[in-house]
């Protein structure tokens, strides 16, 4: 991802935790905050020591930046999105995390409508 797309101030996750709107599934728990000031969507990433030591939550993360990789220009603009990851991502391929992830953003309602109407056919 690249920078301008990124959240990393912890003021900015609080934000999101508070007054944004969460979706989840069994893989992971998706906060989302609209802001009209924003033309970028931004994401953070989230994985608690739970889920194993350094080495493992880093490959985790990869992962996931690479599943948002794909799907990054078809969320909306103004969003500010925070993703944590669950313990059954562990087992997971970096395929699985792209559907789970992108299941989770349609909950979530952060795709764009033209997006979701070309993936039904």
């Amino acid at each position: 991802m690249k920078k301008e797309n990124r959240l990393k101030k912890n003021e900015d996750f609080q934000i999101v935790f508070q007054r944004g709107k969460s979706a989840a599934n069994r893989q992971f728990v998706m906060y989302s905050l609209i802001k009209q000031d924003q033309t970028l969507p931004r994401i953070g990433l989230s994985v608690s020591k739970k889920i194993g030591n350094a080495v493992e939550r880093n490959r985790i993360k990869r992962l996931m930046r690479e599943a948002l990789r794909e799907v990054l220009p078809h969320i909306k603009e103004n969003v500010d999105i925070v993703i944590i990851a669950r313990k059954p991502v562990i087992n997971m391929s970096v395929f699985q995390i792209t559907d789970s992830i992108q299941h989770v953003l349609k909950v979530g309602k952060v795709i764009k409508r033209s997006q979701i109407e070309v993936n039904k056919k």
